[in-house]
């Protein structure tokens, strides 16, 4: 089941610029003819579920569009969809000619921002496309790269788990001093100057992993995800990021919701392109769970086993047999030697020798 999210996604913590100086209609609705509407080049969300839609479609069909779309000028007579693409299809899909929009004079960085907030806050989005969108989000708020980010947010954790363990290391060794009180009294009242150990680590510039802009770039990614609501950067780190290393067929069956995350990193496990996908179609045509996927993952790894080592270990078992065979003293028994005989005739059957 998926958490639940903010029920207003237009009013996320995340703070998002825009101007609206000089537009009649910056906080307040009106009608727009639906083809003077054009979809952003870049849209952060790419899988609608059709199912979804359909339902959305059926509604507004009955009770119409009750949120209008988010808007923003171009040239001309025309406005860029900056919100709202599912509304948007349905009208399209029932052919209404108008729908209610809101106007507000964004730029490019800004309408992007709120396409993401607005995609990141919805129930039904994927968690392929969350990842993707929320990356997205960091590398505007942090001014990088979508591929400078990953890493960042590793070094980050690093730096967090470095400070975590000189501080309790630390702090062990200042309850060890009090314990044993080493310190005499002149000394601590002496005029000698202290070396405050805990104020060090305190004081991050004493640190000598410290790195300049990490304070900075960990209070955005922390604002990010406060605002958002969703998880922690921590979480999202340790859970999420290792989810796009998943591979390409895997990662589509994720982005268009026929597979959950912890299904999708079982069937990963299998190597091979081929038996991959015909595994994971099978997966979902059958709608297997979680445990039985792993159960036919594990039973497929041990009759491959089984093939590959089988040739090996009889051939093993023939050699030392036959080594054994020629050392033995069985050869100055008769009765012995007879089985032996037919042992013989029995392999020489096999192997087609007469």
């Amino acid at each position: 089941m998926r958490r639940t999210k903010t029920t207003q996604p237009l009013k996320s913590k995340i703070e998002v610029p825009w101007d609206t100086t000089g537009l009649s209609n910056a906080g307040s609705a009106q009608s727009m003819p639906l083809d003077q509407i054009v979809l952003p080049a870049t849209q952060p969300r790419r899988y609608f579920d059709p199912e979804a839609l359909k339902q959305l479609t059926e509604s507004i069909k009955q009770h119409g569009i009750l949120q209008p779309l988010l808007v923003r000028p171009l040239d001309g007579e025309k406005h860029e969809l900056v919100a709202g693409e599912r509304r948007y299809r349905a009208a399209q899909e029932i052919g209404l000619k108008e729908v209610p929009v809101v106007i507000r004079q964004l730029d490019d960085n800004a309408a992007f921002q709120l396409a993401l907030i607005e995609n990141l806050l919805r129930e039904d989005l994927n968690p392929v496309e969350e990842t993707e969108g929320i990356l997205h989000l960091l590398a505007l708020k942090l001014g990088r790269s979508v591929e400078e980010v990953p890493p960042l947010l590793y070094r980050l954790q690093r730096l967090q788990n470095k400070t975590s363990t000189v501080t309790h290391n630390v702090m062990g060794a200042v309850e060890s001093d009090s314990d044993n009180n080493a310190i005499s009294e002149d000394e601590s009242e002496g005029d000698k100057p202290t070396h405050n150990v805990m104020g060090e680590i305190e004081n991050p510039n004493l640190d000598p992993n410290h790195e300049p802009f990490a304070d900075t770039d960990l209070k955005i990614v922390e604002g990010v995800f406060e605002g958002l609501g969703l998880m922690t950067w921590g979480s999202f780190v340790k859970n999420r990021l290792p989810l796009l290393n998943l591979p390409e067929d895997i990662l589509e069956a994720l982005r268009q919701g026929f597979l959950e995350y912890t299904k999708a990193r079982a069937i990963a496990q299998i190597p091979k392109l081929d038996e991959r996908v015909a595994f994971l179609e099978q997966a979902i045509a059958h709608n297997w769970s979680l445990s039985e996927i792993r159960q036919r993952i594990s039973e497929k790894k041990a009759a491959a086993s089984t093939v590959n080592t089988e040739p090996k270990n009889y051939k093993e078992r023939f050699t030392t047999a036959t080594t054994k065979l020629k050392k033995s003293r069985i050869w100055s028994d008769p009765k012995k030697r007879k089985q032996i005989e037919k042992l013989l005739v029995q392999l020489e059957a096999l192997t087609g020798v007469e």
